[in-house]
């Protein structure tokens, strides 16, 4: 089962070879993808080493165990215990290594979160979301930052786009792409019932520049007057930008930064992001079921979640997981509901190995 530790070994020699090469080190995009990989097969080769030295400390145990007889034997019996027990908590990890590696795991990622049915609601509902996963990420260290946003008249959104950078970033927020469920009475509500309203979320990971490059005779860019909250600016400049990935029809704007390029850097950064989606999904589409379940679907039109606000309960439908600190995970300690998602997610993986 472990044979593939084997080529990790190799993999990690070759790594640490191109790590001093000059056109290595004098490309940061580069270095940066071949350092972050040679650190995380760093960690697994020190994993799989104390694994096999263990094996071999338990041969040894066993071999003495049929050698000895008395109190020998017991000692001999007692080790051969302790290390079979260290032993099969690291195949345990082992064997999450060998579950489909995700590249993009410490990406950088771009957030759409877009108001569904309930209307009202439904938008207000959207802030709550957003302002819930800024929380989180400055409790991580993170940093955010708005790139589009149409904000409605109650202090709710139809849709916001963001940025969320730091370390590991995508490898915390991946599984939250999906269809987010509320239930609460809303603030208009003069009846005090209980009112069903959703948001859809999608996860993107940043796109580096070495991944793929854009031909800039494939794009379309528009310039024009940008609208809604912003002052006198946005109704007497063109800062607002479109652009337009002809090939793919992939399209991405921005209209919050009150400078045209600024808004076009922003419209750039999210149609890569975009585009890599696109190739990922069609990629994904000739794999098989199984293939596609340990990548992710992603997909935005599953519910996933369901904020149910007068029980103080939120509940992850895919694990069935469930959780009285709704209050408290709304208010941005995602921290702890995250990292149990992610353990269920991967014990279901793991399961299926």
């Amino acid at each position: 089962m472990f044979e593939k530790f084997k080529e990790y070994k190799k993999e990690y020699k070759e790594l640490e070879k191109k790590l001093t090469l000059p056109e290595v080190i004098n490309n940061q995009n580069k270095l940066k993808t071949f350092a972050r990989r040679h650190g995380e097969l760093k960690v697994i080769l020190e994993i799989y080493d104390r694994y096999v030295k263990l094996k071999t400390e338990l041969k040894g145990a066993i071999l003495l165990y049929e050698q000895e007889s008395g109190q020998m034997q017991k000692l001999a019996e007692e080790e051969t215990d302790k290390l079979k027990g260290k032993i099969q908590k690291l195949e345990k990890k082992l064997k999450a290594y060998l579950l489909p590696k995700d590249p993009d795991a410490g990406k950088d990622v771009i957030m759409e979160i877009r108001a569904g049915t309930g209307g009202d609601e439904a938008a207000l509902f959207c802030a709550v979301l957003h302002r819930m996963y800024v929380r989180f990420a400055d409790s991580k260290g993170w940093k955010t930052e708005v790139y589009s946003s149409n904000q409605t008249g109650l202090g709710g959104f139809k849709e916001i786009i963001f940025s969320v950078e730091g370390n590991n970033v995508f490898s915390y927020l991946k599984s939250e792409s999906g269809v987010h469920r509320v239930q609460r009475v809303p603030e208009t509500e003069t009846g005090g019932r209980i009112h069903t309203s959703a948001c859809s979320i999608v996860v993107l990971p940043q796109a580096d520049e070495v991944e793929f490059s854009i031909n800039k005779d494939d794009l379309r860019i528009d310039t024009y007057r940008a609208s809604g909250k912003g002052g006198q600016h946005v109704n007497v400049t063109d800062s607002a930008v479109r652009i337009t990935h002809l090939p793919t029809g992939v399209v991405a704007q921005c209209q919050d930064e009150r400078s045209q390029n600024q808004n076009k850097v922003k419209a750039m950064n999210m149609l890569r992001a975009r585009i890599k989606e696109k190739i990922d999904r069609d990629r994904a589409e000739k794999k098989d079921k199984k293939r596609r379940k340990h990548i992710g679907s992603g997909d935005r039109s599953q519910k996933i979640r369901t904020y149910n606000f007068p029980q103080n309960r939120i509940t992850d439908h895919r694990v069935n997981l469930k959780v009285y600190n709704l209050e408290g995970i709304v208010g941005g300690s995602l921290l702890d509901f995250i990292v149990e998602l992610r353990k269920k997610l991967r014990e279901q993986e793991l399961s299926e190995l």
